[in-house]
């Protein structure tokens, strides 16, 4: 029997089983890999002397009830006082039952375990776990596990489960033994028994940090998994079919002429692997990243290019309705001269402008399709999509890129699957890369086209704003434009942070001289258009907005930015702010205005931006900082992310990991069957597909 073959939770109440499933139990065997969080010492009993002089550690006491009543003050309480011969402990529960209260009957001899805690009777406990116990029964002999929860499972039901998993759930081994060998790994069975019932007398600082035996075997299995699943994916795609592109050159050619750029080394380099991509019979699936700044969009207009020159439509899709729009304009100057149709759909169109976009697209009329969200919902059509890109990708859900990717094309029937190019400005670290990212080919631009001007970062206190805000009239009195950006749109008490819109009605009031616009998510798409090309033509000289700005815009004449709140903002968005300006040849600069005190994580953020302007360096260093979670879940792409290993404190598991995907696939399906049964049964239907 594999884990897979318990396919419910036998004997758990309906509403108990919807609320493990939030927590990814759905099934009695998935308690096998539900380990703990953390783990406390309840093998030693403390009096309640010791305990009450000893500080808040948890303890565990044991006494007897010498009075229980109910108070409201400040709320219905349960007060129960106990005694052992050497002094008197409160326990305050501030839920309880009816039958919690008639067991706490003067003389009922009970066993608590929390923290004590000084309160207006003395020592306390406050809703500590308890039960009643009879004299002399045994202290358990192995440490206790806690376990992640949530409302309306306890604890002491984990732990059940847990145990009921251990018994009737199969732990048989699935890697094989040369393979356990060669990486010195610890047995599955023993490792998993000993996370869930450690004995008392086991180093607790290697379970806590990871670092036991125990646990490289369980990080080493999950690794294997994942690896094994993307691997899988990937190799499925060679049986899908897509429309050819081959290139021709022409069209590409006129749109770089037009465009007035000359591609670069890098540039060059990954237009060469989307190019062949393109050419196959099989989907592309690649992601094209590059700092800010790099030329992603030329690169990609290119690739559309390839596809329309094959007869073939393409759709262009981003994450904002701004960072759209600025893409169709772009798109439309270098395609529209050579004859090619690029039609615009957003949400904002109005309900005419729509059918018609649409009418085209379906007809075959309009080759190239820009715009948000919009493009895949229901009633768009393409008469032949053969290419998808996704700018900014890690901001669309796999099932959002997969409806794009799938509007194929009425037209043709034998087209196949949609080519995707995914784009994010966000470079991935290797580490994470090998993580998330082994069922893509990935193409990296490494390098800045000439004549970007270096752009100089700058760290302020508050208290330095009226110096700020006299740089700011200097630069756009002498020509050049500016951001100002916030945080905010409106006040927030959590926060205190300054609010674009005030700022914007401050610095009207401080620039009078200045024409200053005003930008935030909020405002209608018409509204943000208008202000947006009023900046782009010079017709306002600062520009005041929220992090919608964050990508795409394109400003060259702007030259100065001021982030105001700095320490609130992530080292990746720091980075993107920062790079809208930096686009012309004007020396550039970016202000990144910061509130004291700084907490220590807020300050190694700012230290990083102001010494390096190294995406790939920030990115390393992100990764450092956050951590790979909330990362890796930002890519949403379906694919199985990690719960115990840290691809960055992992990175010899990771490698092992991915060395061993090879062997096992070609030389023992059975054990990969068995190994994906265990931890991603999910995976098994891309075996079976």
């Amino acid at each position: 029997m594999t884990v897979s073959a318990a396919p419910s939770l036998p004997g758990v109440p309906p509403a108990v089983a919807r609320q493990l499933g939030r927590i990814g139990i759905h099934r009695l065997c998935d308690c096998v890999l539900h380990f703990p969080l953390r783990y406390e010492d309840e093998t030693r009993l403390s009096t309640l002397a010791d305990a009450a002089a000893g500080g808040a550690s948890p303890v565990v006491v044991e006494g007897e009830v010498v009075g229980t009543e109910v108070v409201f003050r400040p709320r219905r309480t349960l007060v129960c006082t106990l005694s052992d011969g050497t002094g008197e402990l409160v326990m305050r529960l501030l839920n309880f039952y009816p039958s919690q209260q008639r067991s706490l009957v003067p003389g009922a001899r009970v066993r608590a375990a929390g923290d004590v805690r000084g309160g207006f009777l003395g020592a306390e406990m406050v809703h500590p776990r308890w039960r009643v116990v009879a004299p002399g029964t045994p202290l358990p002999d192995r440490l206790t596990p806690v376990y992640p929860a949530t409302q309306g499972v306890s604890q002491s039901v984990l732990q059940r489960l847990a145990l009921r998993a251990l018994a009737q759930c199969s732990l048989e081994e699935t890697l094989p033994a040369a393979l356990r060998a060669r990486l010195s790994l610890a047995p599955f069975e023993p490792s998993v028994r000993l996370l869930h019932e450690p004995p008392a007398s086991l180093d607790a600082a290697t379970l806590s940090d990871r670092s036991h035996p125990a646990w490289r075997r369980m990080k080493f299995d999950e690794l294997l998994a994942q690896q094994l699943s993307m691997r899988m994916h990937r190799n499925s795609r060679s049986a899908r079919r897509a429309l050819p592109l081959p290139a021709a050159g022409r069209l590409s050619r006129q749109v770089l002429s037009v465009a007035g750029l000359a591609p670069t080394r890098a540039q060059a380099r990954v237009l060469a692997e989307i190019t062949a991509d393109l050419a196959r019979g099989q989907p592309m699936q690649r992601l094209l990243q590059g700092d800010v700044g790099s030329g992603k969009t030329i690169v990609a207009a290119l690739a559309a290019a390839q596809a329309v020159e094959a007869g073939a439509q393409v759709a262009v899709m981003a994450p904002t309705e701004l960072l759209a729009e600025q893409t169709f304009r772009k798109f439309e100057g270098w395609f529209a001269p050579a004859g090619v149709e690029v039609a615009w759909l957003a949400g904002s169109l109005s309900r005419k402008k729509r059918e018609a976009a649409c009418a085209r697209l379906a007809s075959g009329e309009a080759s190239i399709a820009v715009g948000t969200h919009a493009l895949f919902q229901q009633g768009v059509d393409f008469h032949r999509l053969a290419l998808a890109i996704v700018d900014e990708q890690h901001r669309f859900g796999v099932n959002q890129r997969l409806a794009l990717r799938g509007k194929g094309g009425t037209g043709d029937v034998d087209a196949g699957e949609a080519h995707l190019l995914m784009m994010t400005a966000t470079p991935i670290p290797r580490t994470l890369a090998m993580a998330c990212y082994a069922d893509l080919d990935v193409s990296t631009i490494d390098e800045l086209p000439p004549g970007r001007s270096p752009i100089s970062t700058r760290l302020v206190g508050d208290h330095r704003r009226d110096e700020v805000i006299q740089r700011v009239r200097d630069a756009c009195m002498q020509g050049s434009q500016a951001y100002w950006v916030c945080p905010l749109i409106e006040e927030s008490e959590a926060l205190q942070l300054q609010t674009a819109v005030d700022t914007h009605a401050a610095l009207c009031a401080t620039f009078p001289e200045l024409a200053v616009g005003l930008v935030h998510g909020r405002q209608k798409a018409a509204e943000k258009a208008a202000t947006m090309a009023a900046f782009q033509q010079g017709t306002l000289q600062l520009l005041v907005a929220t992090t919608v700005i964050e990508v795409g815009v394109d400003v060259p004449n702007a030259s100065l930015m001021v982030i105001e709140h700095a320490e609130r903002m992530g080292l990746a968005q720091l980075h993107q702010l920062r790079g809208r300006v930096g686009r012309g040849s004007a020396k550039s600069a970016c202000i990144l205005l910061y509130q004291t005190p700084l907490s220590p994580l807020a300050r190694e953020r700012l230290k990083v931006v102001f010494e390096s302007s190294d995406g790939f360096e920030i990115a390393r260093r992100d990764l450092e900082l956050r951590g790979p979670g909330e990362l890796m879940g930002a890519r949403q792409s379906g694919l199985p992310m990690l719960r115990f290993a840290d691809p960055v404190q992992d990175v010899d598991l990771l490698e092992a990991a991915v060395e061993a995907v090879g062997p096992l696939l070609d030389g023992d399906p059975a054990a990969v069957h068995r190994h994906l049964a265990r931890w991603l049964p999910e995976a098994l239907e891309w075996l079976n597909g």
